[in-house]
């Protein structure tokens, strides 16, 4: 069990929160981002000594650049950086206004862009960045077209930090979750005339016939973090789903 220093994003709920929480219960100090700052004060409050909240969002590059220089001020050296911050939502193709195509591709992709390269610049070799894909980085669907280019495209700049980062060391993966029980998911279903059809439907297209928990990503992305001879890899824990 590793006790990391670890910047996670998206840490005010789902899979951020989890990996927070998982990070701190194995004795690692986690600074906590994310865009709702009293609720990432009681998290951190909740979580007690090393637990710091970082208000930030990762689609502005100014604000990400003062917030990493604050995490490493308090952190020292981070070990570990976990680009979960995300957002999601069903919208048909031509309904989809130019604001939530920029807003989904700036969260998305540019945030875990603009926060992997404030953290590379200042850390050491051995360390490691962990990014939140999908099992949409693989796979089209239907009115999400903004939600699979931005994971997608977030397979792609994994890979490329990956191979510019391995000559100094640092390690670039992706965790591509299937679907996982999350508000984020639950606000998505409720878009749906038919919140409940929906659910059991999208519950049946998993071979395991179920949806993940928060703690099981999070679990994977721990195990991601100490697999020290894994960069640039993008490992789907998604009950099946890209299997078939």
């Amino acid at each position: 069990m590793t006790a990391y220093k670890a910047i996670v994003t998206g840490a005010s709920s789902g899979i951020g929160l989890a990996t927070a929480r998982r990070i701190h219960a194995d004795g690692g100090t986690v600074a906590l981002l994310a865009t709702r700052a009293g609720l990432l004060e009681d998290i951190a409050g909740e979580l007690g000594e090393r637990a710091f909240a970082v208000p930030t969002d990762v689609s502005d590059p100014a604000q990400v650049s003062a917030s990493i220089e604050r995490c490493f001020d308090l952190l020292g050296d981070v070990d570990l950086v976990v680009n979960a911050a995300g957002v999601d939502g069903p919208s048909h193709l031509l309904e989809m206004s130019d604001e939530k195509w920029g807003r989904t591709i700036s969260v998305n992709l540019s945030g875990p862009f603009y926060v992997s390269r404030e953290s590379a610049r200042r850390l050491k070799a051995g360390s490691s960045i962990v990014n939140i894909g999908s099992e949409l980085s693989f796979m089209g669907m239907g009115l999400y077209v903004d939600y699979c280019a931005s994971k997608a495209g977030l397979i792609g700049l994994t890979r490329a930090m990956s191979a510019e980062l391995a000559e100094r060391n640092i390690r670039v993966n992706a965790i591509c979750p299937g679907p996982v029980d999350t508000p984020m998911m639950e606000a998505e279903i409720q878009w749906f005339p038919d919140p409940e059809a929906i659910r059991v439907l999208a519950v049946d297209r998993v071979p395991l016939k179920r949806w993940a928990s928060p703690e099981e990503i999070a679990d994977a992305v721990v195990y991601m973090a100490g697999s020290t001879f894994a960069t640039g890899a993008a490992w789907s824990i998604d009950g099946g789903t890209t299997a078939i």
